[in-house]
């Protein structure tokens, strides 16, 4: 950047030398000193494509333009193409390295190293030479070198840089914590899960690293355009020059003029830069918020969303089952839950764990005897000498117990004591905090169906359909039946438009795959998400997806409003060149100006 620029001011300072300078062979020495500096490294660059096969490039136009302007001694307007031209590459760079180095200080994740203890000494080594099982040792302010699990101290963690949610997270005993963010207060000590080159951190660098090279159809077309466009403007501009002065409409030198103008206004770089440029940002911008888009293209597919199918389990909900309501019939609802749990206490069910954790106290075993699980109905225990029955309806209905069925949207512990019902626990899957924000969020950014599926009851699964407001609910269903049921939605969408799932990335990866687009929630500390789908939400917030969608529609505006711009005006600058009225000046905002406005444009993606 530094040597670019210093070559530009040498350049400057040439040109206004030549341009102050009465006499002609001084004047021309300092515009041909001025263009060399500026121009060599696009003139030798244009030889070498030569010799090459690579011909028709924008260093070949470039090149061709300012030396005809020297031959017909336009000796300043020369220097000026070229001078500008290299201003716009220079403004180019710079756009670019912002780009890279906003998603790199994003991204700069990789821990340099790991404090491991062994044989009772602490040594500092590289991440990738510690082995699964291995303890490690993670100071206050240090970054998690590997994906680990807390063995001892407290902490809180910050999880922004890969997941962009500001608040920090509490670590202690027992807690798993992915590679890539920050001890902020105590000191852990942590047992290694995963080698480093499966670590969480190693997988997100290699997403974001390899994204741009999955482009979209609007780079892939701005591609096939310059490699047809350029050598039809130079085949144009030859006709321009030979053929009018032959038909006697002018002179050689005027129109000869008119076609080196025609080729400096179509150099296609504003476009062959700008989209390109403008993605990349997106996919930058993206990042920031804690959305990984493993590329362009399917960036660009968001955009395009009409239909989005979310999963239940983990997704809407949190995926833990906690007890929602305790209705004693008769007694207190504490004895209630006393019987409950240590009727539960033989089970590892989460309904029964949901139970016992609710409960706290100490379950004393001895209080517990003849018990016996039976599958899908419950659990018949004998409690502090009572027989228990704990379990569904079927279960009360099995041994005659007089019930009143509950209609709720969860699932529903029936509790007989010694022959007498007592009462019921009802224990449900929580919604996410953002769900309903997010349901919501999604209809007023444009999505036209917002539909459920899952392999829960149809009872619970139509509570939290209406709950929500989605269109469509299938419950009950296997994988098999999902994939088969997307494959119904996805004939039904509109032409050109595109079908999101939203799964876990786990249990959902065959509706991952056949979906125009999967996007795995959670993707922190989740491999198969991080593997299976297309755009990863780096927390378990569904909100993110409607952010994804906004940076993709945003992304893809700026890119056609740059596409655009670049073409309207160089057409118009066009049609006035070949006419006469429009000169090399014009010509050169045409191209640089038109590149560096599409450009500083293109960074605004990057912005959230």
């Amino acid at each position: 950047m530094k040597k670019n620029l210093v070559r530009i001011l040498g350049g400057v300072l040439f040109f206004i030398i030549g341009l102050l300078v009465s006499n002609e062979i001084v004047s021309l020495a300092a515009f041909l000193i001025a263009y060399l500096i500026v121009g060599w490294s696009v003139l030798r660059e244009a030889i070498e494509n030569i010799f090459h096969g690579e011909i028709f490039d924008e260093n070949f136009l470039m090149a061709l333009a300012t030396v005809g302007a020297f031959f017909v001694g336009e000796y300043p307007e020369g220097v000026a193409v070229m001078l500008f031209y290299q201003v716009g590459e220079f403004f180019q760079h710079y756009a670019v390295d912002h780009s890279r180095k906003s998603i790199a200080e994003l991204m700069d994740i990789r821990p340099d190293s790991a404090n491991v203890k062994r044989n009772g000494d602490v040594l500092q080594c590289h991440p990738e030479d510690v082995k699964i099982g291995e303890t490690i040792v993670i100071k206050p302010g240090e970054r998690i070198p590997l994906d680990c699990r807390v063995t001892e101290g407290s902490s809180m963690i910050d999880t922004s840089m890969l997941t962009g949610e500001s608040v920090p997270r509490k670590a202690e005993v027992g807690t798993e914590l992915i590679s890539g963010c920050i001890n902020m207060k105590g000191m852990l000590y942590a047992e290694v899960l995963r080698e480093f080159s499966e670590s969480t951190v190693n997988k997100i660098l290699d997403l974001v690293e390899h994204a741009s090279s999955n482009k979209s159809n609007s780079e892939n077309f701005i591609t096939k355009f310059a490699r047809y466009y350029t050598p039809i403007v130079v085949l144009v501009a030859v006709i321009l020059a030979v053929i009018p002065p032959l038909l006697s409409w002018g002179t050689f030198h005027e129109y000869l003029y008119r076609a080196l103008v025609f080729l400096v206004v179509s150099c296609p770089c504003a476009l062959v830069i700008s989209v390109p440029l403008t993605f990349f940002g997106g996919i930058g911008g993206a990042s920031k918020a804690g959305i990984l888009v493993k590329g362009s293209n399917y960036l660009e597919a968001l955009a395009d969303t009409e239909i989005v199918v979310f999963d239940k389990t983990g997704t809407l909900t949190q995926g833990v089952f906690e007890v929602q309501e305790i209705d004693a019939v008769k007694g207190k609802k504490e004895e209630l839950l006393e019987y409950a749990a240590y009727a539960e206490y033989i089970s590892s069910h989460p309904i029964a764990e949901s139970i016992k954790k609710v409960y706290r106290k100490e379950i004393k075993e001895s209080e517990i005897s003849q018990s016996s699980e039976m599958a899908g109905h419950g659990v018949d225990v004998t409690v502090f000498g009572k027989r228990v029955l704990a379990g569904n309806a079927k279960l009360m209905k099995k041994f005659g117990i007089s019930f009143t069925p509950r209609d709720v949207a969860g699932s529903i512990v029936y509790i007989a004591i010694d022959g007498e019902y007592y009462g019921n626990i009802v224990i449900a899957d929580r919604l996410k905090a953002d769900t309903q924000t997010a349901v919501k969020a999604l209809r007023d950014v444009g999505v036209k169906k917002l539909i459920m599926m899952t392999g829960d009851s149809k009872a619970i699964a139509e509570k939290i359909g209406e709950q929500l407001g989605l269109d469509y609910v299938y419950a009950e269903l296997l994988p098999a039946d999902k994939v088969a049921r997307m494959e119904e939605l996805l004939a039904e969408k509109s032409l050109n438009k595109k079908l999101v799932f939203v799964g876990d990335g786990i249990n959902d990866a065959p509706v991952l795959a056949r979906a125009d687009l999967g996007v795995a929630m959670g993707g922190v500390g989740s491999d198969a998400a991080i593997e299976a789908a297309d755009v990863v939400l780096m927390t378990d917030e569904p909100s993110k997806l409607e952010t994804a969608i906004r940076v993709a529609k945003k992304t893809l505006r700026i890119a056609k409003q740059n596409t655009i711009f670049a073409i309207a005006v160089k057409i118009g600058i066009l049609i006035l060149g070949a006419l006469g009225i429009a000169g090399m000046w014009a010509a050169v905002f045409a191209d640089v100006g038109v590149s560096v406005i599409a450009i500083l444009n293109a960074l605004r993606a990057l912005r959230r």
